[in-house]
């Protein structure tokens, strides 16, 4: 069953209900100085809001106009494909045969203007709708309709290689902030008729587009359903960033683990689509979001496809590996140095307790304040510029470790624990997964310098427990550990080669489970020559 918290702020408030006694919600005025005044007042005059007045000629002419925002579309297509249809010699002989506004507004709108895509508003809500998103509105005196032209445009980012999931080996495009750019970049890789797109305005004021990208063949109808409701079920003024909407629909609120994934490589989500998932676009932002989500998917690569299997399972084990180091490492490195002497060989005892002479602080403060100076750093570095920002972060940790080891308030050996477990972080494909996993290593730090290592088993089992009882989408967190599905460790930790994946992970979509033909799964081993294959025809026919 799908779980789902209940939210207060997603209850349409009194206010919300009753917004439609407002003026957008209107009807369009016949008068259209009385539509070109209401637009002044609306936009307070706004620079890049221009209007162009002209006359149609009817048995008289007809005052028209065109309403658009300057930032918003491609100038060239409202002069082109606007303009110029509208006043070129054919277009003015389709409008002298009209007899009244309402029959010139139809010939208009079905053989004047050169546009793929055009739309009729007939109130002032979804016409300021349009025009806030790119089109250009025709406007005629004595009609109460306006028509809605697509000229979107205006400056955006051009398709580039991702910034935070980049690979050695593999397409290098990535996401950009262009919502409808995003979704030709899925379309060019997944060409099916199969494809569903649903469109979504999000947030009260900033009418922001958000589209759900899913397989109808593939993807469970529940999942698509929950999230639909969950979607719409948002309640804010503004939306501006994907991780906005990750917060305002994912199930759990007190976890530090990330229940929904998020990428901007158009491969990564194209195969988790294909997968049976999910994806939302946000416009604006170049993370895309898919869902339903499990744990071992953050320690997976775009580049564990592009390369040999027997190297990509080394690689994933070595990621999981470092998990374990950053949430374990500083906690490991107190409970043996406060509790459990007895455990460390003892030439390496007498090393540590020889450096540990001169050091003021308990292991717990010494390993405290370095982790806490490793994180000024990894922060100061990401902020800092480009051009310097690495090397000065890089340098910066090598003095001051080397100074402080020096002064005596750290021990090299803890130096090197922590330089190791900041380095196994940046092992993790996801970043908000290790974020997680830096979080945790505190806590751990904590319970060891409590309790030693029974603090630490503790805090384990408290965090498997915890993992195990996470959601998405109704999809367990742990899968396909627990529950345990044998066909799916084919892709979790290990990866084996394509021909032995032949069905889609069963905890994600129960639709549509095979994704090879059949006949072409077969081992490599298993292949015949065609001379053997030769031979075991004519055996055949023999007997």
């Amino acid at each position: 069953m799908i779980r789902y918290p209940y939210r207060k702020h997603n209850k349409k408030s009194d206010a919300d209900k009753n917004n439609k006694n407002s003026s957008r919600y209107l009807k369009i005025e016949a008068h259209l100085e009385t539509n070109l005044q209401q637009f002044k007042e609306l936009t307070s005059n706004s620079p890049d809001f221009l209007i162009r007045r002209f006359s149609l000629r009817l048995k008289a002419d007809v005052p028209a106009a065109i309403v658009f925002l300057s930032s918003m579309v491609k100038t060239d297509m409202v002069n082109e494909l606007v303009m110029k249809s509208l006043l070129s010699h054919p277009s003015a002989e389709v409008a002298a045969e009209a007899k009244s506004a309402e029959e010139l507004f139809s010939r208009i709108q079905s053989h004047a203007l050169e546009l793929g895509e055009v739309k009729e508003c007939d109130d002032w809500n979804s016409m300021m709708e349009q025009i806030l998103t790119g089109y250009t509105i025709i406007l005629l005196e004595g009609c109460e309709k306006a028509i809605a032209c697509g000229t979107r445009g205006g400056e955006a980012r051009a398709v580039a290689e991702p910034t935070t999931h980049t690979v050695v080996s593999g397409p290098k495009e990535g996401f950009v902030e262009s919502l409808f750019t995003n979704i030709s970049l899925i379309r060019r890789r997944i060409k099916s008729s199969d494809l569903a797109i649903e469109m979504f305005k999000v947030g009260n004021t900033s009418l922001t587009n958000v589209a759900m990208l899913y397989m109808k063949t593939i993807a469970d109808q529940s999942v698509i359903d929950e999230v639909r409701r969950r979607v719409k079920s948002i309640n804010i003024d503004a939306i501006f960033e994907s991780g906005m909407v990750e917060e305002m629909i994912q199930d759990h609120y007190l976890t530090p683990l990330p229940t929904i994934y998020n990428s901007e490589r158009p491969d990564t989500i194209s195969s988790n689509i294909m997968e049976g998932r999910v994806a939302l676009i946000v416009d604006g932002t170049p993370f895309v979001l898919v869902m339903p989500t499990v744990f071992a998917q953050f320690f997976q690569s775009s580049a564990d496809y592009s390369e040999r299997f027997s190297m990509v399972i080394v690689v994933r084990l070595i990621r999981y590996i470092s998990f374990i180091i950053l949430i374990l490492g500083p906690s490991l490195y107190i409970a043996l140095t406060t509790y459990h002497y007895e455990m460390i060989p003892t030439p390496l005892l007498i090393s540590i307790m020889a450096q540990r002479e001169f050091v003021p602080f308990p292991a717990f403060i010494e390993a405290f304040i370095l982790e806490v100076t490793f994180e000024i750093l990894r922060e100061a570095g990401i902020r800092m510029p480009r051009v310097g920002g690495q090397t000065v972060s890089v340098i910066g940790a090598l003095v001051l470790g080397q100074a402080a080891v020096e002064a005596g308030l750290v021990t090299p050996l803890l130096t090197i624990v922590v330089a190791l477990t900041g380095i196994a972080s940046y092992a993790i494909p996801a970043y908000n997964m290790a974020t997680a996993g830096r979080l945790f290593r505190f806590a751990f730090m904590l319970l060891a310098a409590f309790m030693g290592l029974f603090g630490i088993t503790l805090g384990l089992i408290a965090l498997i427990a915890h993992m195990n009882s996470l959601r998405s989408f109704g999809v367990p967190y742990m899968a396909p550990f627990s529950p345990f599905i044998l066909e799916n460790q084919k892709d979790a930790v290990l990866r084996l080669p394509f021909w032995m994946m032949q069905e889609r992970p069963k905890s994600i979509t129960s639709t549509n489970q095979k994704q090879m033909k059949d006949g072409s799964a077969s081992s490599p081993s298993n292949e015949t020559t065609p001379q053997e294959g030769g031979a075991q025809g004519a055996s055949g026919e023999g007997e």
